[in-house]
């Protein structure tokens, strides 16, 4: 029997959850790609799964927005944007710390919300997911372009049949039942052109950034022969996330109801019903903005006058400013867009007065001691800024792979060499598309601005 579906408002998107079980622990799983919280239910194989975690568990699910049940032909989402959502269901259901339980594409979403909300978050794991979806020099696991490409088309041309199955569940592929059911899962989980867009920005994704900031409790589930997901990716999750437990399972089934469905389960239970340590929420993933404010008359009697123009927009984008002097401020937020949509907020405002505004943004780990933050990202916030121009709004490559899918668009602006930090840091100018076009000087806010935050 079916349980029954409920809806929560997310940003005016409808979310469709389901409620199973009554397991003394809350687990909510975030499916990949694509999903229906009604069609699971009519695979034996799903069922039985979905029937073994909600023996342990309070089992919440939710298809993901744009598919399934949940509303539908609303654009793209972001990363954050997902985020915010899976936070909604819980809210709805009173649950105050859940595992997190994400599979494939689903995973990168739980692990941001792991670093974003490590108090609401009781442990992570993590099945078949991957921390970037494109190949490059130092992630040479994922797929190229060319090859996610050649994918796009073998599942638009398979569409309405058990697309891509052959790689997602190899071992079921002589299961006529199986086959049958998976077809009409994909059909009723999104639309042939959605799903293909979903794809696409599956693999767009990069999270690599952020993994030093998870620091709950985590297993990594890893199938050696997964066809999509390498076990190098697993391991990269392992050795990235600190004190991450991680299980490699032989076969080559990439979905949870495969041939390795008893053992994943097995593991989860055995993971999540054992003792875990409380999750610390000193050590935090936040998006730093750092604001410098130029232009004639740019004295402390006139940034007074302005405070509560950047109060409003600080409190509007849920920002909390926590260092300031007569010419700027830091803030740090707890969605990526967020912070850099408040900067453009505050520079068009304050441009009104013929003010200038450099702004930067980058998302990093910070150290929360009371109302006091302090850490690399601090740092790094700061010393971005000194890349911006006046009129300009420079962020992070980290930033950038977060906010995929969202109305911002991004230039490349070069890169910096920063301590603590392997490497260098590519660095990008950041706007509406008709800001870069027209060039910082002329940036202007889209009316419809305060109605998307």
């Amino acid at each position: 029997m079916r349980p029954p579906t409920h809806y929560v408002k997310s940003a005016e998107i409808n979310i469709a959850y389901q409620v199973t079980g009554d397991g003394p622990i809350d687990l909510i799983y975030v499916p990949g790609w694509v999903s229906n919280l009604d069609l699971a239910w009519s695979s034996p194989r799903l069922a039985h799964v979905l029937y073994r975690l909600g023996a342990f568990s309070r089992l919440i699910r939710l298809d993901k927005r744009g598919t399934g049940l949940s509303d539908r032909n609303v654009g793209l989402p972001t990363l954050e944007e997902r985020m915010e959502d899976v936070r909604a269901v819980l809210d709805a259901v009173g649950s105050k710390r859940t595992v997190l339980f994400g599979s494939s594409e689903g995973g990168p979403m739980c692990m941001l919300f792991a670093a974003t909300y490590p108090e609401r978050t009781a442990a992570l794991v993590l099945n078949g997911a991957y921390a970037s979806g494109r190949w490059s020099k130092d992630y040479p696991w994922a797929r190229t372009s060319k090859q996610v490409e050649e994918d796009l088309t073998v599942v638009e041309r398979e569409w309405g049949e058990p697309a891509d199955m052959s790689n997602a569940a190899p071992s079921l592929m002589s299961d006529i039942v199986e086959r049958e059911w998976f077809a009409a899962y994909l059909r009723n989980s999104a639309s042939p052109a959605d799903a293909i867009a979903l794809w696409r920005w599956g693999t767009e994704m990069d999270v690599r950034d952020i993994l030093p900031a998870i620091h709950v409790p985590t297993l990594i589930v890893q199938t050696i022969g997964d066809r999509w997901v390498k076990r190098e990716e697993g391991r990269y999750l392992a050795t990235h996330i600190e004190g991450a437990k991680y299980v490699e399972l032989a076969g080559r089934d990439h979905v949870i109801w495969g041939e390795n469905s008893d053992r994943i389960v097995d593991e989860i239970q055995a993971f999540v019903t054992s003792a875990m340590p409380a999750a610390s929420s000193e050590r935090i993933l936040v998006s730093v903005l750092s604001v410098q404010i130029e232009g004639s008359g740019a004295g402390a009697d006139l940034i007074e006058r302005h405070a509560e123009d950047i109060r409003v927009e600080l409190l509007a984008a849920e920002g909390k400013q926590i260092r300031r002097s007569a010419s700027g401020f830091l803030a740090v937020f707890q969605r990526p867009t967020r912070s850099i949509r408040c900067a453009i907020a505050i520079r068009h405002r304050l441009r009104q007065s013929g003010l200038d505004v450099r702004a930067a943004v980058h998302t990093g780990e910070c150290d929360k001691r009371g109302e006091d933050f302090s850490g690399i990202a601090i740092d790094l916030s700061s010393r971005l800024l000194d890349q911006a121009l006046p009129g300009e709004i420079v962020a992070s490559r980290t930033v950038r792979d977060l906010v995929v899918g969202s109305d911002l668009v991004f230039e490349e602006h070069g890169e910096i060499e920063a301590s603590g930090l392997p490497g260098s840091l590519q660095l990008f100018s950041v706007g509406w598309a008709s800001s870069l076009t027209a060039g910082p000087k002329s940036a202007q806010v889209p009316r419809a601005f305060s109605a998307k935050r």
